[in-house]
């Protein structure tokens, strides 16, 4: 039987999501790639108790986790019953929709039907009567914001998600759903954007408005797909994303050009005492203006390196100032 660890809060960090009363780990579990049916249910199950016992209590899903869809939300089922469920009221369970999960004009989008009727199947699937987090998973421009707003507040209202939150929205269109869902009485709790050292679009304006808005904020592939660590950089591994047909991480995007850059930040982290995938985290992380940093694993060992990541959260100017000067390098 699964005993957790006593000292699991000891070492992890937590930040208070926006202005709410809501305090997430500054390392959050995501559920996308290796809790489906293709992989092995014992090895999702270690890395979701050792994420647990190291202080990560927020756990990142979504209704087409898998592969195949849905089938993350079920694994992560029998892990709750297994093991997590005498300690629901410490976990932060988090799912969304939006994306395509069935056929037919119902399947995905951003209609009532659509997220009612899909939080309904995930609750199903992982056996649970609530959410805590429920997220429109993506921007729908053919269904009116106030529809979607609507059902989201809605939900939380109903008691079958604790708080609402939004993922992939521009930023004038997450400040208009700000807006609606505040005069409903539901502010949003969290945006959930990508960002990373190669990819830094919410600079540009969204992290200010989430400041602004109070409005806490997860960022997803904070390590670029696993290139911001070490895996690629002496070429593309054969088991690696990568390779996979139709994924969303491509091997013509991992360009020397990119491998230069990971190489050289590389220097810098080893100077920090950190691995690559560290040093990405923890910038991610710098300042505070980021919740949370969303990670994902195959392997328990990557969850113990990713979380030893809160041990060295600081950068001197100096260091801000290098890794500026290598990601704004156009050096191949």
């Amino acid at each position: 039987m699964y005993m957790a660890n006593d000292n699991r809060y000891d070492s992890m960090l937590y930040r208070r999501c926006g202005k709410s009363g809501l305090k997430l780990p500054v390392l959050s579990l995501g559920l996308w790639h290796n809790f489906g049916y293709t992989k092995s249910y014992e090895s999702a199950r270690s890395m979701a108790r050792k994420a647990f016992d190291l202080g990560i209590t927020h756990f990142d899903l979504a209704n087409n986790y898998g592969p195949p869809a849905g089938s993350a939300e079920e694994c992560f089922g029998h892990i709750l019953k297994e093991d997590l469920m005498p300690y629901r009221d410490e976990l932060i369970i988090s799912t969304k929709a939006g994306y395509w999960m069935w056929s037919g004009p119902y399947g995905d989008n951003g209609s009532r039907k659509h997220l009612i009727a899909s939080l309904e199947q995930s609750l199903k699937r992982m056996g649970l009567e609530y959410v805590d987090i429920f997220y429109h998973h993506r921007a729908d421009p053919e269904t009116p914001l106030e529809e979607t707003m609507g059902a989201l507040a809605d939900i939380v209202k109903s008691g079958k998600a604790l708080y609402a939150g939004i993922s992939n929205y521009a930023p004038e269109q997450a400040k208009e759903a700000f807006r609606l869902l505040r005069e409903m009485g539901v502010p949003c709790l969290i945006h959930q954007p990508s960002y990373s050292m190669l990819n830094r679009w919410v600079e540009d304006g969204l992290l200010d408005l989430l400041e602004e808005e109070g409005v806490g904020s997860i960022a997803f592939s904070p390590l670029s797909q696993g290139v911001l660590t070490s895996r690629y950089l002496s070429g593309i591994p054969a088991d690696s994303r990568a390779t996979v047909p139709g994924g969303f991480l491509r091997p013509e995007s991992i360009t020397e050009a990119v491998l230069s850059k990971v190489r050289r930040l590389s220097m810098i982290a080893a100077e920090r005492g950190q691995t690559m995938a560290q040093m990405a985290l923890a910038w991610v992380l710098r300042g505070g203006r980021v919740t949370t940093a969303l990670i994902g694993a195959s392997r328990v060992e990557q969850i113990e390196e990713n979380v030893a990541t809160v041990q060295n959260l600081e950068f001197s100017e100096d260091e801000l100032t290098r890794i500026d000067d290598i990601l704004n390098s156009n050096e191949g």
